[in-house]
Formats: C-alpha cells, structure tokens, sequence
C-alpha cells in the first residue's frame, strides 16, 4: 500500500526511486557478469593502438594494420558486455510494461520515461564509478 500511495502522491519521486533500483540491479548483475581484467587489458590495448594509430596518420598501410588489430578486440568486447544484458532483458521488460501501465494514470503519465532516462543515467554513471566498472 506505501507504494500505491508514493506513486499516487509524488509519481517523479516514485519513478526516480524505481529508476535507482533498475539501475543498481542491472551493475551489480555486470559487476558479477564482466571478466573486469579481461576487459581492462582490451582497453588498454586499444588505448595504445589509438595513440599508435595518432603516430601514422600519413601512412595509410600502417593504418589499416593497426585499425585491423582495434577491430580484433570488439567481438570478445561484444562478447562480455552482452552477457549482463541476456541475463537483465526479460526482468526490464517485464518491470517496463509495468511501469508504463502504472504510471499511466499519475500526473507525469507522457513524461515518465524521460525522468526514469535521466535519473538511470545519473545512477549509472555514480555506481559504475564506485563499483569500478569504467
């Protein structure tokens, strides 16, 4: 009854609420999910084949080589980044066709995805930050 009651009486701070939890369900699930090391060593390979990659502007067969070698990394990037997201798809959709109808009938009815958006980014970027998930 509490959150029939938070809905119905402050809907912004019920969908930031709601937007926090989705949020801090879905990084601790790629917290538990990502190889960190794994991917911690491809960007830093990356990192040097950018900055390499700076270095032979004007040498076009250097830069394919190289680019070649940035582009070996995405599939195991892929890879790793699409295991959190096979594990979260079906509770988010089921929590989002929840929250549509719920917030329907309040006052942000046209606007709740948007506070949810922004609020979920904001959450995001805070809890990969203290969790370590660059």
């Amino acid at each position: 009854m509490a959150l029939i009651d938070m809905i119905q009486g402050n809907p912004r701070v019920a969908i930031i609420f709601f937007s926090f939890l989705v949020t801090l369900f879905i990084t601790v699930i790629t917290y538990y999910m990502t190889d960190r090391e794994k991917m911690k060593a491809i960007r830093d390979r990356q990192k040097l084949l950018r900055k390499e990659m700076k270095q032979y502007r004007d040498n076009p067969q250097k830069m394919m080589e190289l680019n070649k070698q940035l582009m070996a990394d995405f599939p195991e990037q892929m890879k790793h980044s699409m295991k959190p997201m096979l594990v979260t798809i079906i509770p988010l959709l089921i929590l989002f066709s929840w929250l549509r109808s719920t917030f329907a009938q309040t006052a942000i009815a046209g606007s709740w995805f948007w506070w949810y958006l922004v609020s979920s980014i904001i959450f995001s970027m805070f809890l990969r930050k203290s969790l370590g998930l660059q």
